[in-house]
C-alpha cells in the first residue's frame, strides 16, 4: 500500500527536478525587431533645359475666299469650260463660260457710230463758234448770235461725252460675255448648262480659292498667355513674328502634316465657351509642287494644330503624376530618404508639368505613385531616363 502511494510521488518529484534543471541550464532569448523593407521607387534626375511652350487646338479647314460666279450680262450660254464642274480646278484669269456676244458686238458698233457722229457735230460746232466770234469782231453779228453758237458747241461736246460713255459701256458688256476666274481655285458646284439662257445677277456656280486656306482654332483665354501674341491685336500679325503652326490629320489612311502661320485672332471672345478664335493660314508652295504636303489641306478636313509658343529657360519637365499637394514633389536625398519639396509651377499641360523653381540640377525626383508617404521614409531607387536624355522637346 505504501509502495503504491510513494511511486507516483517519486515520479512527480523526478519530473519537477528534471524541469528545473532544464530551465536553469537553458539560454535566454533576446527580443529582436525585424528591419523594415525599403520600397523601391523610380526616380529621374533633374536637368533644367530650355523648352518652347506649345498650345494645341483642333479645327476645320475652310477656304480663304468663297464666292458665287454671277454673270453681269444676260444671254445664251454658247461654251462652258471642261473645268466648270464640281471639283474642277482653274487658274486665275481662265475663261470658264461664254455667253452669245452677237447682240453686244452690234451694240458696240452702234455706239462707235454714235461717237463718230457726235465727234463730227462737235467739230462743226467748234468751227461755227470760231467763225461767229470772228464775225463779231467785225461787228457783222450781234452778241446773242455768238452765245447761241457757244451753246451749240457745249451741247455737241456733251453729246460726244455721252456717246463715248455709251461706247465704253458697250465694250465693257462685250467683255463680260466671257466669264473668267477671279483667282486660282476649285468649283464647289455649278448650276448651268450649254444652251441655257442666263440672266444678269443669277448665280451659275459656287467657287473658292485654294492659293491658301485658313483654320479657325478655338483657344482658351488662359492658354493665350503661352503664345507670343500682342494684347488686343487688330488686323493681321507681322509675318516675321507670327507663331508657327503645325497641322496634322489622317487622310486616305495616311497621316499628313502641314506648316503654316497664325495670322490673326478674332476680336471677340465667345461668351459661352470663353474661347478666343485664332486663325491659322496655310499657303501653297509657289514652285507648283504637287506633293500632298506642299499643297494646302483639303477644305472641310478636320485637323489638329500645334501652335508654337513662348520659350522658357531653366525649366524642369516632369510627369504630371509627380506633383503632390498641388505644388510639391518628392525628392530623394543623399541618404535615400524621401523629402517633400515645394516647387514653382510654370505650367501643367497634358501629361507634363513645367517647373521653373524649387529644384536644382542633379536632384532625384520620385515619379512612382506611392500611396502612403512619410517625410524621411527610406527607399531604394531605380534611375530612369528623363525626357531631356531622349532629346524630347516641347
Amino acid at each position: 500500500m505504501k509502495a503504491k502511494i510513494l511511486l507516483p510521488v517519486i515520479v512527480m518529484a523526478a519530473a519537477l527536478a528534471g524541469a528545473a534543471t532544464l530551465m536553469a541550464t537553458s539560454k535566454r532569448l533576446q527580443p529582436t525587431q525585424p528591419e523594415a523593407v525599403a520600397p523601391t521607387v523610380r526616380v529621374v534626375q533633374v536637368k533644367p533645359r530650355s523648352v518652347r511652350m506649345a498650345v494645341h487646338a483642333v479645327g476645320t479647314v475652310s477656304p480663304r475666299t468663297e464666292t458665287e460666279l454671277v454673270p453681269e450680262v444676260s444671254g445664251n450660254v454658247v461654251w462652258i469650260s471642261p473645268n466648270l464642274v464640281a471639283g474642277g480646278y482653274f487658274e486665275a484669269g481662265e475663261v470658264l463660260l461664254r455667253i452669245d456676244d452677237r447682240d453686244y458686238r452690234n451694240a458696240v458698233e452702234r455706239a462707235a457710230a454714235a461717237v463718230s457722229r457726235a465727234q463730227a457735230e462737235s467739230e462743226f460746232a467748234e468751227f461755227e463758234l470760231r467763225r461767229l466770234e470772228e464775225m463779231e469782231t467785225r461787228q457783222l453779228i450781234s452778241r446773242s448770235d455768238v452765245e447761241a453758237g457757244m451753246r451749240a458747241a457745249r451741247v455737241s461736246e456733251a453729246s460726244l461725252r455721252d456717246a463715248e460713255a455709251a461706247l465704253e459701256q458697250a465694250e465693257r458688256d462685250l467683255t463680260r460675255t466671257q466669264i473668267t476666274a477671279p483667282f486660282v481655285g476649285l468649283v464647289r458646284s455649278e448650276q448651268t448648262d450649254l444652251g441655257q439662257f442666263v440672266n444678269r445677277g443669277t448665280s451659275i456656280a459656287s467657287i473658292y480659292a485654294v492659293d491658301y486656306v485658313e483654320v479657325r482654332l478655338p483657344i482658351a483665354d488662359q492658354q493665350l498667355a503661352y503664345l507670343d501674341l500682342p494684347v488686343m491685336q487688330r488686323g493681321e500679325l507681322d509675318e516675321a513674328t507670327a507663331p508657327a503652326v503645325t497641322l496634322s490629320a489622317e487622310f486616305a489612311g495616311e497621316e499628313y502634316r502641314w506648316q503654316g502661320k497664325l495670322v490673326r485672332t478674332e476680336a471677340e471672345i465667345d461668351a459661352r465657351t470663353r474661347m478666343v478664335q485664332a486663325v491659322a493660314r496655310i499657303s501653297a508652295r509657289e514652285d507648283g509642287s504637287n506633293d500632298p504636303e506642299d499643297l494646302p489641306p483639303p477644305v472641310g478636313l478636320f485637323v489638329q494644330a500645334e501652335i508654337e509658343g513662348l520659350s522658357a529657360d531653366n525649366v524642369v519637365v516632369l510627369p504630371r503624376s509627380a506633383i503632390r499637394n498641388s505644388n510639391q514633389v518628392l525628392v530623394v536625398d543623399k541618404e535615400n530618404r524621401l523629402r517633400f519639396t515645394t516647387v514653382k509651377l510654370l505650367r501643367v499641360y497634358g501629361d507634363d508639368a513645367y517647373i521653373n523653381g524649387g529644384l536644382a540640377a542633379g536632384d532625384l525626383v520620385c515619379i512612382s505613385p506611392l500611396q502612403a508617404v512619410v517625410d524621411g521614409m527610406r527607399v531604394e531607387i531605380v534611375l530612369e531616363e528623363s525626357a531631356a536624355d531622349t532629346g524630347t522637346t516641347e
